[in-house]
């Protein structure tokens, strides 16, 4: 298959929310049938948060899952292929992997700063006097004189500088560098597992609205067939007018919600899209996949299970407790601001001139100088600078460990949540199941009896409604528990799949 691979700036769209409470409800504009617009509760969070939040733009009606048919010429994109392609071409992952390269390049830089530095420098000067006077020398008895206007002088150093002993704080940054490189890869795997549970949202979002496209036009099958038998009712006398212009505009509000959906399902398409950072017209096709009923009712680990493991493994924790080591480092620092500092240096100096009766080479020689330094710094009274820096490295180290402890909660409140909305997705699907075989065979019966005109319209209609009802409610709780369960196990170390 061929992909136009591009960057998106794009943001992200996301359907309406509302809050209540902790509680996240979001309402979609589309309805299957008639004007029911459902408000639906998953998992309270929207999309670019931990928690997922998933809400299924219309009703859903005779089968839950519908697998779309696949082009021959492009293979479908499975959510493992999305997170692949998004851990490559993702920009905000792409910007922490540059940032984590540039903290290795800290780590070189904190490297070089315990060795000596040496360096040479040189500086040549030349200089005109037009009316400058005339010079008589007397060289081994003979007379000569020399009048020149341009002059010439060259210096040529040598120097070397070491820091014998700071306190430590070099060595100290050096250690500190490296533990902030290991923050900044953590700092990368976190974000590269944020957009892996984007995309598991957005993913699982296109097989609602995918199933949504199929049912819809499923519903206008069925309602057109129903429209030709209450066409014929009408004709012979057994059904009124009214009946039947009822009948024949439920038909086409069949026909508009058909639409809204395509129109949705590409909105949630174009929202994949961009979180994997492509930019085309091609259509995207999604593999839908088969969810067993016993993968949906599969036992879920407990939350002091996942959250036992997330608070040591996941990498957001990680970082937070390694923000309290640098914290216990820059105090260490600032404290070591107090001690002497003692340096090292040593140089080696030379020049030349014209108008000497030297040459270049001699005039070097002769002029070479050696020199050996050595300098005690002591801080006596630095204007309060390092009390300073210690009592703020201090408060650092505290609002680290309140942002560990505010993230230890949150991540068990986060868990918590996915653990109840999975649980509670499971027992709705049980009863789920029931209801929408009840009311499948209770609407076989009634659209039997109203093609003998045993049933009106509005028998007809309240039977479908019901079914249409009982179908979403069935595929809410079973996408919900699908989803909630694939999160809490990527949270216990598991690799995202809803399968």
């Amino acid at each position: 298959m061929t992909r136009l691979l591009k960057k998106s700036g794009r943001l992200l769209k996301s359907p309406r929310f509302v809050s209540h409470g902790t509680k996240t409800h979001i309402i979609f504009a589309s309805q299957i049938n008639m004007n029911h617009i459902y408000n639906m509760n998953f998992t309270g969070k929207i999309i670019r948060t931990k928690r997922a939040a998933l809400g299924i733009s219309a009703a859903v009606w005779l089968i839950p899952t519908v697998v779309s048919a696949q082009d021959a010429a492009q293979s479908p994109w499975t959510l493992q292929d999305c997170i692949d392609y998004a851990l490559e071409h993702n920009l905000e992952l792409r910007q922490k992997k540059i940032a984590t390269e540039q903290s290795q390049v800290d780590i070189k830089a904190a490297k070089g700063a315990l060795f000596p530095s040496l360096s040479f420098a040189t500086n040549q000067n030349v200089s005109w006097r037009p009316w400058s006077n005339s010079y008589v020398n007397i060289t081994d008895g003979a007379l000569s004189s020399t009048n020149s206007t341009v002059n010439y002088n060259g210096s040529y150093g040598l120097q070397a500088q070491w820091t014998v002993w700071d306190g430590g704080i070099t060595h100290k940054k050096y250690a500190r560098s490296k533990l902030a490189n290991e923050q900044s890869s953590l700092d990368e795997e976190a974000t590269g597992l944020s957009i892996q549970e984007q995309i598991i949202q957005a993913y699982t979002q296109i097989l609602y609205q995918t199933s949504a496209v199929d049912v819809n036009k499923q519903i206008l099958e069925s309602t057109k067939t129903l429209c030709d038998r209450a066409k014929t009712m009408y004709e012979t006398g057994t059904m009124s007018r009214a009946d039947y212009v009822q009948m024949e505009a439920q038909v086409s509000q069949e026909e508009y919600n058909v639409t809204n959906a395509q129109t949705q399902l590409a909105e949630f398409k174009l929202q994949l899209k961009t979180l994997l950072e492509i930019v085309d017209t091609d259509e995207m096709d999604v593999a839908v996949p088969s969810i067993s009923d016993d993968r949906i009712m599969s036992a879920l680990p407990s939350v002091k299970e996942v959250y036992a493991y997330a608070s040591s493994n996941r990498p957001e924790m990680r970082a937070e407790k390694l923000a309290v080591e640098l914290a216990d480092m820059d105090i260490s620092i600032a404290k070591r601001g107090y001690y002497p500092t003692i340096a090292l240096s040593a140089g080696i100096n030379t020049n030349s001139a014209s108008g000497l009766d030297q040459s270049w080479y001699n005039q070097i020689k002769e002029n070479l100088s050696n020199s050996v330094g050595l300098t005690v710094s002591v801080p006596i009274f630095d204007k309060r600078q390092n009390s300073t820096n210690v009592s703020r490295a201090k408060l650092d180290k505290e609002s680290a460990l309140v942002n560990l402890e505010m993230k230890s909660q949150q991540l068990y409140s986060d868990i918590e949540g996915y653990w109840l909305n999975a649980t509670n997705a499971q027992q709705q699907y049980a009863s789920a199941l029931k209801n929408a075989a009840s009311m499948r065979e209770s609407y076989q019966l009634v659209s039997e009896q109203f093609a003998v005109g045993l049933k009106d319209i509005v028998d007809l209609t309240t039977g479908k409604n019901n079914l249409i009802q009982a179908e979403q409610q069935m595929l809410q709780s079973k996408y919900t528990a699908v989803l909630n369960r694939a999160i809490l196990d990527f949270y216990n170390g598991s690799e995202l799949n809803i399968e």
